[in-house]
């Protein structure tokens, strides 16, 4: 039965992103969408129904999820098994023999720092480490080791829950758009503001990656990933690459190297 196209779902906190791939292993086509946890099975089939119609795209032959919201990736399991006769493959730490993950508890690692580990391997080719930064509802810092080994890593709160947080708390602030002022030195409410959570963001960003550098036996790569990596694109001085599809490649290539 053929195996293409395949259908990739990065299931994260606040929004899943979905692609479909060819035989070569490329994205033909991505989307997001918010993630909704109260969403049933038949809904995330007409979901995905439509987004496949809109793109004139075939149907999925073939399925892999990542998820970190566990009721929201059983649904859209069951809704690629009921409605398009796909089984998915779901990763985790227990179904990934290749990968050797160094911490004190190997499965608690969350399937989309696996998904970054296959997707960091193209940029490896110079380097014995490389650090994923995934700006998502965290910040996740994954530190890899050639070998497909998953080293370990930073959890830091994401910039847009800071922000939240921020808001929630000082009722007469304006709530404001996630985005880069001209200056660090805010002129007004909104400037500053923005300088606090954008550059301040970034500083932190480029701390950690001195430090995390700091502590390995050889250079590292640094790639970021997320929707918040495209506000930080040239602000962080730590970061070498940018790659928005990351993790949803990683996913590709790690279900095709099973």
């Amino acid at each position: 039965m053929p195996a293409f196209p395949l259908l990739a779902v990065d299931i994260g906190n606040t929004s899943t992103v979905i692609g479909l791939a060819d035989e070569s292993l490329n994205l033909t086509h991505t989307w997001r969408v918010r993630t909704n946890r109260d969403v049933l099975p038949d809904d995330l089939a007409l979901q995905l129904h439509g987004l496949f119609t809109l793109a004139g795209a075939s149907a999925p032959r073939s399925a892999v999820l990542s998820s970190v919201a566990p009721p929201v990736g059983e649904n859209y399991g069951l809704a690629l098994r009921r409605h398009f006769m796909v089984e998915a493959f779901s990763v985790s730490a227990t179904n990934l023999p290749d990968v050797n993950v160094e911490l004190d508890q190997p499965d608690a690692v969350g399937a989309d720092r696996l998904c970054n580990l296959f997707g960091a391997e193209r940029y490896m080719s110079t380097h014995e480490y490389a650090v994923v930064v995934d700006f998502g509802t965290s910040t996740n810092f994954d530190v890899i080791g050639r070998g497909r080994r998953f080293l370990g890593g930073v959890l830091a709160t994401g910039a847009q829950v800071s922000a939240d947080a921020l808001f929630s708390r000082a009722a007469k602030l304006p709530r404001i758009t996630l985005q880069a002022p001209q200056t660090a030195i805010g002129r007004n409410t909104t400037h500053a503001l923005q300088s606090g959570l954008v550059f301040g963001y970034a500083e932190m960003v480029d701390g950690l990656l001195r430090r995390i550098r700091a502590e390995l036996p050889g250079p590292a790569v640094a790639i970021a990933t997320g929707g918040f990596a495209r506000t930080i694109e040239g602000i962080c001085r730590e970061i070498d690459h940018y790659d928005e599809t990351l993790t949803l490649r990683g996913l590709v290539e790690l279900w095709a190297s099973r």
